[in-house]
């Protein structure tokens, strides 16, 4: 996959014009919604998936392990 670095303003533009053509002036608002939401959700999942390892981290140890010296 290209990163973006390597995209002129034609190549952009040619992006941009696909993509009106494939979902049309009026699904474009909609579209963006969804994937704004989309992210956001996803966001929220990771920050809440990052405070049940941190909580998992502090918790007591799962039976059958040793807690303490080795």
């Amino acid at each position: 996959m290209l990163p973006i670095a390597f995209l002129g303003t034609t190549e952009i533009l040619l992006i941009v014009f696909a993509i009106l053509l494939l979902f049309g002036a009026r699904k474009l608002p909609e579209l963006a919604r969804s994937m704004g939401s989309s992210v956001h959700e996803f966001k929220k999942g990771m920050n809440e998936g990052g405070k049940d390892a941190a909580s998992n981290a502090t918790s007591a140890p799962v039976k059958g392990e040793k807690s303490g010296d080795s």
